[in-house]
């Protein structure tokens, strides 16, 4: 068994054969949370996760860049984006909300609060990948992520729920800010997708955190040691993803990703852990039922 910690088949590209992918996923002892991006992405992934006894899973939330901060817009190519993203739709990334609606998300998760269905708040963070160019309108920008990553995880807390952080080209900023709001630290909660250093993975270790491993750790990124950041991550700490989509690992590249290609990560991982793949899918699957409570 194993399971897919960050899925998005509550996205647009898998309109069509969602259903087709999750019973493969699941017939093939693969599990799997679906993550919001903002309203529509968190109330389709609770939807989905209500078609199946279990095994399906959902989390709710509003991504960073899917906040209008009225400082920047977000510019898109609809070839270019298509190319890079298999086919998913725009509307996942560049569907913005003016405002955190508290009450709405609250609502939603405690809809399907008896059914176990909604596992956690995210995903949430800090995304600085597009950001105004001038000082005061990037610190302003700054900190409209920040007053909504706040209001998330008072929504965390208040539902008694984990989180799923995002986080790109921000660790600093969060870690800092994590460091300076201990009343809002989750007491469960990963580090989804992670690309940072050395550094910046024992700081979300020595808050607890797991960390989450996905396609991205094939490839090569300036200043990122994705092998040592495996090897420092204790087996018990490490959560396994797909972000489907996105990141479709060897030798799938120019595929959509899905569930089922989640064993390629569990492949790598045992690689660089020598460590066999059956323990990796074992203590991955139990870190995520801990997390999740599934």
């Amino acid at each position: 068994m194993l399971i897919d910690t960050h899925a998005h088949l509550n996205f647009d590209v898998y309109k069509d054969d969602f259903d087709e992918v999750i019973r493969r996923s699941l017939d093939n002892g693969i599990w799997m949370t679906n993550v919001g991006t903002n309203f529509e992405t968190s109330k389709r992934a609770v939807k989905i996760s209500q078609k199946y006894p279990t095994g399906v899973y959902a989390a709710i939330g509003l991504h960073p860049i899917n906040l209008d901060t009225g400082l920047v817009r977000i510019k898109i190519d609809p070839a270019e984006f298509s190319k890079k993203t298999h086919g998913a739709s725009e509307t996942e990334d560049a569907h913005f909300e003016k405002e955190f609606d508290f009450e709405k998300y609250k609502k939603l998760a405690l809809r399907s609060f008896s059914e176990g269905k909604v596992v956690a708040i995210g995903e949430i963070g800090l995304d600085y990948y597009w950001k105004p160019k001038t000082t005061k309108k990037k610190q302003l920008f700054k900190q409209r992520q920040k007053d909504l990553l706040s209001e998330e995880l008072e929504l965390a807390k208040t539902l008694n729920l984990p989180v799923i952080f995002h986080c790109r080209m921000a660790h600093s900023d969060l870690i800092e800010f994590l460091s300076e709001n201990p009343k809002l630290m989750p007491k469960r909660a990963v580090a989804h997708g992670f690309v940072g250093n050395l550094e910046q993975l024992q700081e979300y270790l020595n808050f607890g955190f797991y960390i989450g491993f996905n396609g991205i750790i094939f490839k090569k990124i300036e200043g990122i040691d994705f092998e040592e950041n495996i090897k420092k991550t204790p087996l018990e700490k490490i959560l396994i993803e797909t972000d489907c989509p996105y990141l479709t690992p060897p030798p799938f590249e120019n595929e959509r990703n899905e569930p089922l290609y989640l064993r390629y990560i569990v492949q790598k991982i045992a690689k660089i852990k020598k460590i066999i793949s059956e323990r990796i899918a074992e203590i991955t699957t139990k870190n995520a039922r801990e997390l999740f409570k599934t």
